[in-house]
């Protein structure tokens, strides 16, 4: 189900293990240089094969993992498991833990827009003014 013998596309191997919701922000990702394959940075057309280690930028953390099997057509999340392995390391994933987490200008709902006395609070906590 999903799996191949074949070597598989990057792009298309990333937008079937779920790294990106669409094929065509996976090629783009390939094309700005942000993924690499053993240390190879990867056109779309690059394949990927067993044990390839693929390395993907995604700022403000670099995310590793290994193929454990090509994968051609979209899987549902809970097999994703099954054709790939996570192995980035904890201090990337506290990164982007932190970088979720955090939202610069956070408003509330409903807040509305800011009066003249926040904006130039807002201006002098981020030092723009």
């Amino acid at each position: 189900m999903g799996e191949s013998s074949e070597n598989i596309r990057i792009d298309k191997f990333l937008w079937a293990s779920r790294i990106f919701r669409t094929r065509s922000s996976a090629s783009e990702a390939c094309r700005k240089g942000r993924v690499t394959v053993n240390n190879i940075t990867a056109k779309p057309s690059r394949t990927v094969a067993v044990n390839d280690i693929i390395k993907l930028r995604k700022p403000p953390a670099t995310l590793v993992f290994e193929v454990l099997k090509p994968l051609a057509t979209r899987v549902s999340a809970k097999l994703v498991g099954d054709f790939i392995k996570d192995i980035t390391p904890e201090e990337e994933k506290k990164k982007l833990q932190v970088s979720s987490s955090v939202k610069p200008g956070f408003r509330p709902a409903g807040a509305g827009r800011p009066t003249k006395k926040e904006r130039r609070d807002i201006e002098r906590f981020f030092g723009t003014a």
